[in-house]
Order: structure tokens, then C-alpha cells, then sequence
């Protein structure tokens, strides 16, 4: 199993904190794209395999939220308020959704050969973020302007969790 990115969102709905392990596989087109007039299939080297531009840190944490908020609204709007949104998959990964009582969102990004995840970002939220964030006396209670979480022991312990979790 391989764990592609992590984002923790706050209620605000900005992200406090992403990482990123390894890049989602991109599949190459099916066909060869045909160039629009006047146009070339030289790589102009601002572009991936597929022919899109690399997303930024802040488009790709934006586009992630819009996804689950979606994704979220969706499922209440089908299934009624005691449904609730899980994860969902595609061709490339599998999606994994957490959201506590407080309103933080916790996004993980798989393989698709991974099972459900919500134990594991339940852990993560407990004995990790509760524990190295929440408690920490100088870490801010919001997060305004997208001002994440910077604390180192939080890292460690994410990156020791997600390896004993997900042995490589």
C-alpha cells in the first residue's frame, strides 16, 4: 500500500497541513493528442506527462477541499444528515475522510488496493494532532490565513506512524 498526500483543513475551510509522500500516477493519454493549429507537441517543460500544468501547493489544497465539500454535500443531499461521506476511488487512488466533532477535516490520498482508512485518520486526529498540537501551549487555537501547523513533533510522529502503518 502507498500513501500518495495527507491535508488536515479547519473549519474555516483552509488548509493547516499537507504533505505530500509520493506523486499520484498519472496515465497517459489514451490517444495521441492532436495539436490545435498553430500549435506543437514539443513539451514546453511547465507541464506533466498528461499535458497539464503542475497544480500549486495552494490550487492543489483548494481543489482537494472543493472536492470533499462536494463529495460531502452530496451524500447529506442523497442519503440524508446520517449519512456520512467515507472515501471514494478512482482509476489512479482512493480518496480517505475524516471529520471530527470540531469540524477538522483529515484527507488522505492511497492506492486503490487500500482499504477504508477512518481508523487510521481517527489515530492520527487523537494521538497525534490532538496530542502535539491541541495540547501545545504555543501553538495558535485558529489558524487564520492558512496558517498551518508548524510543529516538528507532529511531523515526526506522522512520519513514524504513517511507516509502521504503511511499511514500504
Amino acid at each position: 500500500m502507498v500513501v500518495y498526500s495527507f491535508y488536515i483543513f479547519d473549519r474555516h475551510s483552509e488548509c493547516i497541513y499537507s504533505k505530500r509522500w509520493m506523486q499520484r500516477p498519472v496515465s497517459a493519454p489514451a490517444k495521441p493528442i492532436r495539436p490545435q493549429s498553430g500549435g506543437s507537441l514539443v513539451s514546453d517543460g511547465n507541464r506533466d506527462s498528461s499535458g497539464r500544468k503542475p497544480l500549486s501547493k495552494e490550487d492543489d489544497a483548494k481543489l482537494m477541499f472543493g472536492t470533499i465539500f462536494s463529495l460531502r454535500n452530496m451524500v447529506k443531499q442523497l442519503g440524508g444528515e446520517d449519512d456520512t461521506f467515507l472515501s471514494y476511488r478512482t482509476a489512479e487512488y482512493k480518496l480517505h475522510y475524516y471529520e471530527t466533532p470540531t469540524r477538522l477535516k483529515f484527507v488522505m490520498l492511497t492506492d486503490t488496493k487500500t482499504n477504508n482508512l477512518r481508523i487510521v485518520l481517527h489515530q492520527i486526529w487523537a494521538n497525534l494532532y490532538v496530542e502535539f498540537v491541541v495540547k501545545n501551549p504555543i501553538a495558535p487555537v485558529e489558524h487564520p490565513g492558512g496558517v498551518g501547523v508548524a510543529n516538528e513533533l507532529f511531523e515526526l510522529g506522522l512520519d513514524s506512524f504513517i511507516n509502521s502503518v504503511f511499511p514500504s
